[in-house]
């Protein structure tokens, strides 16, 4: 309490002592004992009164305990059913959980944890993958600020995500894994890793990378086979020996039928292998007999060339490759697209070439575009001449409807350098970005598109497209998404096909252990898009005629159906709109595959480094006696005891309003029985 709190409380005493005396001794008639009491009574009213108005506030200091958080982080993969763990992995859990001394000197905070990391104790043991890495990226979200020993429970065997070794930089609570498996040595051979590219073209041969390893002291022979149905295509012998526990083989195969061919990949599994799962790999490749050639023209050097390139050619179908305009001029008839880069005086002779051929093109515009000779090559679009620079920051048109645009959170990308002035367009046009200046969004396209004379065109009005692609990396931690934007778009101007109210988006093949997610987008007679439209896919399995139907559920700007789950195979699958007679029929293959099962025994040696690294300790999980009591008696999960420290003013004081009402009850009662009042 301040000193001036002090004195003002030490005069409001004197006063009301004062007036109280002045009451009841100077001029009352009472005498005697009655006259101090009343004295008293009436002092303690006022000066109660006086310290009400000066308000003194005091520190109300509470006291609690505050128990470590326990956190307990359980691998649900399929690969803890496949080592045979599952059973006593449920025990463990149970045996924490019922465990009265940990209840009371820790809150048990239970996790699952497979492809993604769930707050639950409920376990299935029926994840398709594995990322440990994602849980302490999770966990450190959430207890990096408090004392969280962590217990995790996994075989440490990752099939997705970066790499969990490093993670404890980043979480700064000591893990104590619990291992889910043994040491135990098996002879073993299997593929550890299969390379190849997703698309090949006709007639041409595509190259496959194997990586097989073996896991024993002896020297054994086999045999690598590659088939498709009963025809193997690929067979070649393999001898390992102790120094060579390891081989990389690289082999060509060719593409000659145009469509999804699936190969099975498998080394003849060794006399009493323990596990002959991952001796097989399944693959598939689609054959095409078409490749894109974009041409990205430009008289001037930016990074955006390199960024377009990159984002084109990311698909293996497609082709880019920068040119000047007198370059291209000298081999126009290669390509079906034309990115025109900043016009400037020297493309005259360029858009005249373009028009001859009935080339689509992209026009991008910029700080060094000449608008006034751009204006005069093509009556589409005009431009205000402002000899200004202005940024502009894109922001996503929900109506879109020429093909799907997914949002990539175009808000947060860095803003595009332009022209400053609006741009007229003398033909139908569909904006899919609008430009937005200091966070209000304009009626003007920043990034549009158009159809005329059986021509399609893009116009994007702003450099710097190489900064979106870096963003994009930034937000996803890879650059697919905002490649396969660009690769969208191209795919839209490389082809003249008319445009439809239905569209489905799907890969040709998935592996085992991807999401099996199909999109689709369905407009109105006005191509506008219907966001209470009833879809739905029914599947057929080509090799067993068995048939099923899925609804698709509406998300954002986009119906999306998800079929995780179903059994490896050949689908053919068509998607119809409930009272339209309007459908898109596709076929689509699962490639067999479960990476959870290619393990034999638990990563020890990780596990064992990771706990050495947080200041943890590992243990097996058929040694876990200990574990319970190690937790107890380590001095750095202690129960804390703290305290709050809390101001309160005497207002809140209600004891001191009771105090105020009682002794003005009993002065008055006093007077009264008296003859005073």
């Amino acid at each position: 309490m301040q000193t001036e709190t002090i004195t003002y409380i030490i005069i409001s005493g004197i006063i009301a002592l004062l007036l109280a005396l002045f009451q009841y001794a100077y001029k009352s008639k009472i005498k005697g004992l009655r006259a101090w009491l009343l004295t008293g009574l009436r002092f303690i009213t006022l000066f109660s009164i006086f310290v009400l108005l000066i308000n003194p506030k005091f520190d109300k200091v509470t006291y609690y305990n505050e128990k470590p958080n326990l956190v307990i982080a359980v691998d649900n993969s399929e690969s803890i059913n496949y080592l045979n763990q599952s059973q006593s992995t449920t025990d463990f859990i149970n045996t924490l959980k019922e465990s009265d001394a940990l209840n009371n000197n820790f809150n048990l905070e239970f996790y699952s944890f497979g492809k993604e990391v769930n707050p639950t104790d409920s376990l299935s043991f029926d994840e398709k993958q594995s990322n440990l890495a994602l849980v302490f990226e999770r966990l450190s979200e959430v207890y990096n600020n408090s004392i969280s020993p962590t217990l995790l429970i996994s075989d440490g065997n990752q099939t997705y995500g970066n790499d969990y070794a490093y993670m404890t930089k980043r979480y700064k609570q000591s893990v104590f894994p619990v291992i889910l498996g043994d040491t135990t040595t098996y002879t073993d051979v299997k593929i550890q890793q299969l390379n190849v590219n997703r698309y090949a073209y006709l007639k041409n041969k595509f190259p496959v990378e194997i990586i097989a390893t073996y896991n024993g002291d002896q020297t054994v022979a086999t045999q690598l086979t590659i088939a498709t149905g009963n025809t193997t295509v690929y067979s070649q012998p393999l001898v390992f020996r102790k120094p060579i526990k390891s081989q990389i083989l690289n082999l060509t195969l060719p593409a000659n039928r145009v469509g999804i061919t699936s190969y099975r990949a498998q080394i003849v599994p060794l006399e009493n292998e323990k596990n002959t799962i991952n001796n097989v790999k399944n693959f598939a490749v689609e054959v095409i007999d078409q490749k894109t050639n974009v041409a990205i023209v430009s008289d001037i050097l930016h990074p955006d060339l390199g960024a377009l390139k990159k984002s084109i050619e990311s698909n293996e179908q497609r082709n880019a490759e920068i040119l000047s305009t007198v370059d291209f001029l000298n081999k126009s008839n290669d390509f079906q697209l034309v990115i025109v880069y900043q016009p400037t005086n020297n493309f005259r002779a360029l858009f005249n070439e373009i028009e001859k051929l009935k080339l689509n093109k992209i026009v991008i515009t910029g700080t060094k575009t000449n608008w006034a000779l751009l204006n005069q090559l093509q009556s589409n679009y005009k431009q205000e001449l402002t000899n200004q620079i202005e940024e502009f920051q894109p922001s996503l048109n929900q109506n879109y409807a020429t093909f799907i645009v997914d949002n990539l959170n175009f808000g947060e990308f860095p803003p595009l350098k332009a022209e400053f002035g609006s741009t007229s367009f003398a033909v139908p046009f569909q904006t899919i970005l609008y430009k937005t200046v200091n966070g209000t969004q304009i009626d003007e396209p920043l990034f549009a598109t158009f159809e005329i004379n059986d021509k399609r065109e893009a116009l994007i009005l702003g450099e710097g497209i190489w900064r979106w692609r870096a963003q994009a990396y930034i937000n996803e931690n890879s650059f697919n998404t905002f490649d396969n934007f660009i690769g969208k778009m191209v795919q839209y101007l490389s082809t003249n096909k008319q445009r439809t109210r239905l569209n489905v988006n799907y890969e040709s093949f998935y592996n085992g252990n991807d999401n099996v997610r199909i999109t689709a987008q369905f407009f109105n007679k006005n191509y506008e898009f219907e966001d209470n439209a009833n879809l739905n896919i029914a599947l057929k399995n080509k090799d067993t005629d068995e048939v099923k139907s899925f609804p698709f559920v509406l998300k954002n700007t986009n119906y999306e159906v998800d079929l995780s789950g179903l059994e490896a195979g050949n689908y053919t699958f068509t998607v119809k709109v409930n009272n339209e007679n309007i459908s898109k029929s596709g076929e689509l293959k699962i490639l067999d595959y479960n990476v959870e099962q290619q393990f034999l025994n638990a990563n020890v040696t990780k596990l064992q480094s990771l706990a050495t690294n947080s200041e943890g300790k590992s243990y097996f999980i058929d040694n876990t006696s200990s574990i319970v009591n190690d937790l107890l008696n380590d001095p750095r999960f202690a129960t804390i005891q703290k305290s709050t420290k809390k101001v309160v003013p005497l207002i809140d004081w209600k004891y001191l309003l009771a105090l105020i009402a009682l002794s003005l009850a009993i002065e008055w009662f006093i007077r009264k029985y008296n003859g005073l009042i």
